[in-house]
Formats: structure tokens, C-alpha cells, sequence
């Protein structure tokens, strides 16, 4: 795991990695984006359907747990998933 001074980087990454298969695959990049920061998932083109769920639950349920977690540091971070290839 890559030590980062942000506890919702490193929970996501581990709810990531708990839904797919290869878990080395796993990235998640941390950029800002207008001031608002944003984390970028990226995961093997295969394991896309797994974060995103059936109509997109999976991955707002995701966002949801991310911003319960994001509130305690007083910022709003968005949760991208990155196009595969």
C-alpha cells in the first residue's frame, strides 16, 4: 500500500481492492481539480463492472462512504472511476 497523509485515499483503495480479483491492479491518484481534490481509481479494464455495480450502485455507495469518511476533514473529494485501456 503507498503510505499517504489522507485516511480516505487509503480507504478507498481498500474497499477497492476488496471487489476485485486483481488487487495489484489497483491504483488510486490523487489530483485537484478547481480546488476540489479528486481521486482516480484505476483497475484492470476486466474489473471496471465490479466498481461501477449494476445501474451504478456499487460505485455511488463508494462515493457515499467517502464522503461520510471526508466530512471529519472538512472537504468534499471527489471519487472518479478512470476509462479502462
Amino acid at each position: 500500500m503507498i503510505p499517504s497523509d489522507r485516511p480516505v485515499r487509503e480507504l478507498l483503495e481498500y474497499l477497492v481492492r476488496g471487489l476485485v480479483d486483481d488487487q495489484t491492479a489497483v491504483a488510486v491518484e490523487e489530483t485537484d481539480k478547481n480546488g476540489q481534490p479528486v481521486l482516480t481509481v484505476r483497475v484492470a479494464p476486466q474489473e471496471v463492472g465490479k466498481i461501477i455495480g449494476r445501474q451504478g450502485r456499487t460505485v455511488k455507495a463508494i462515493r457515499a462512504v467517502v464522503a461520510a469518511a471526508d466530512r471529519k476533514g472538512g472537504q468534499r473529494t471527489a471519487v472518479e472511476i478512470a476509462e479502462p485501456g
